[in-house]
């Protein structure tokens, strides 16, 4: 029996197919119908038109969720593993469908933090200065530098899935995961912090005092004047602190959001704030 192997085009295929798997996005099975799509043209090479071609592309269609990047491993490993039983037809598709449930919930994990959580509003931030500035480089950075990131880590990590198969999972085990995302959480959190004080201006311009010096010109100290002194960008920080505890005890961010632009056009209309 001629044993078929999929080709780089198929792995190519799947990479592009790859990039349209939220396009059928269902609340039944939520993307379900993307990870078949996906799949379908390993399932064409591997299988004649038949019972077995229908049972591959029923596999597929279970329940399937995870984050939409990471999916690119789990293709990989599935695409291995539907190569390997297109053999001998030894291994049971219940396998395969077991493998994707235990890479489904750690990828999610990994990938929440990391993308979500770190490179999409990091990127957005560096873009949002630049956009601030008046240059048109702040939109384009995030958009290509978000795309690379994003179509890098699905074609990577499709063909090293692939590859790598079932010992994908012994990758995964241990605490490699958690310090990862740890690390990326930490290094995103580094940098929005840092950006607090470029991004978050709050002057009080309510005259503290006026000294009138030798020559009879009058000097005036602000109360912003003063709390810079002390420390640059205290009210900021301050401000930072305290929506953050308010979000940590679920007030709705929407609420918090609609607060500060009261305060800040009720400061500006009596003065006390500039």
């Amino acid at each position: 029996m001629e044993q078929k192997k999929l080709t780089k085009k198929d792995i190519n295929s799947m990479f592009l197919r790859s990039n349209l798997l939220l396009g059928s996005f269902n609340f039944e099975r939520v993307q379900n119908m993307g990870f078949c799509f996906v799949m379908i043209p390993a399932i064409k090479r591997l299988y004649a038109p038949g019972p077995e071609r229908n049972e591959a592309l029923q596999r597929h269609l279970e329940w399937f969720n995870t984050h939409p990047w990471l999916t690119a491993p789990i293709f990989g490993v599935s695409a291995a593993l539907e190569e390997e039983k297109s053999k001998d037809n030894v291994l049971p598709g219940s396998s395969i469908a077991a493998m994707k449930i235990g890479l489904m919930g750690p990828l999610a994990g990994v990938g929440d933090p990391i993308f979500w959580g770190t490179a999409r509003p990091v990127l957005a931030a560096l873009g949002a200065s630049l956009a601030l500035a008046g240059s048109i480089s702040g939109p384009l950075l995030f958009f290509i530098a978000i795309n690379v990131i994003r179509l890098s880590i699905k074609y990577i990590g499709l063909k090293y899935g692939y590859e790598k198969g079932n010992e994908i999972i012994k990758d995964m085990a241990g605490d490699r995961i958690k310090k990862l995302t740890e690390g990326a959480s930490v290094v995103g959190l580094f940098v929005m912090g840092a950006l607090v004080s470029k991004w978050t201006t709050i002057n009080i311009p309510i005259v503290a005092t006026r000294i009138k010096d030798s020559s009879g010109k009058v000097q005036t100290q602000t109360v912003q004047n003063i709390l810079d002194s002390i420390m640059p960008g205290m009210l900021a920080l301050l401000l930072t602190l305290f929506v953050s505890w308010l979000l940590k005890k679920n007030v709705s961010p929407l609420l918090i959001i609609v607060i500060i632009f009261v305060i800040g056009i009720l400061g500006k209309a009596f003065g006390f704030l500039g």
